[in-house]
């Protein structure tokens, strides 16, 4: 007999992934009180999360990966949800590189 594993399972915790998400590029599309110094804009004004040269998200604290501006996160980040598939999608794609 061939054992079965259940490959739905995640172990994808926000305590333990190190943000992932938070490489992502993340319009701002609506307010809801993104300090401007963690705001880009483009050449055509649109606004999306400032990322420093490593790439990571402007309001990540780079010690604990936790948002330093949570209660005023975008829009976008309010609804990536943890262990949805867009999370295991970027949780493999991260660590792997």
């Amino acid at each position: 007999m061939i054992p079965v594993k259940n490959i739905t399972t995640s172990n994808i915790e926000c305590s333990h992934c190190q943000a992932c998400c938070c490489r992502m590029d993340v319009m701002i599309i609506s307010d809801t009180g993104v300090p401007d110094k963690h705001i880009a804009v483009d050449e055509w004004g649109s606004e999306t999360m400032l990322k420093l040269d490593d790439g990571w998200c402007s309001a990540v604290d780079r010690n604990t990966y936790l948002c330093t501006i949570y209660e005023n996160r975008p829009w976008i980040c309010r609804e990536f949800e943890m262990g949805s598939d867009e999370c295991k999608e970027e949780f493999n794609v991260v660590k792997w590189v």
